[in-house]
């Protein structure tokens, strides 16, 4: 049978260029789901973060976090920041090119995830933490149930 299940995940964040693995947070929203095959979207609140997959080593991290600073550096005139005077007007520019959903596969009740992706939040708000929602909605075909007699 077609379903449609609805969760959130909260998480508080610990500023700019924090990255949550969302890994064990989506393993529960799935097995909560009860969904064999399906899709996952993800879309977290907010105009200064992001969702994405990335391998989530500490190298990578590193890497991911400077190219970022060179897409938009802290040392350049915004004008979001002229006109607001927040200061975070990079991270509206570094939000809005990851995005703010993904969606994944559903195989055999688990995400359908390459050995070295994991799907993750990035904080990109210059504010010292933030607390975060991701909206969590998964579709698809549930787990067939037992029948006892």
């Amino acid at each position: 049978m077609f379903s449609v299940f609805e969760d959130t995940i909260q998480l508080t964040t610990s500023g700019e260029g924090d990255i949550i693995n969302l890994t064990p947070f989506i393993m529960e929203v799935i097995d909560k789901s009860e969904i064999k095959t399906g899709v996952l979207n993800l879309f977290v609140e907010g105009s200064t973060a992001a969702v994405t997959t990335i391998e989530y080593e500490s190298g990578v991290l590193m890497d991911f976090k400077e190219a970022l600073s060179k897409i938009a550096p802290e040392n350049i005139a915004y004008s979001h920041d002229m006109a607001w005077g927040d200061g975070n007007g990079r991270s509206h520019v570094k939000a809005a090119i990851i995005g703010p959903s993904l969606e994944i596969p559903i195989r055999s009740s688990k995400p359908a995830l390459g050995v070295w992706q994991q799907p993750v939040l990035v904080e990109l708000d210059v504010k010292e933490k933030r607390n975060r929602r991701i909206h969590c909605t998964v579709t698809g075909i549930k787990k067939e149930t037992e029948i006892k007699t």
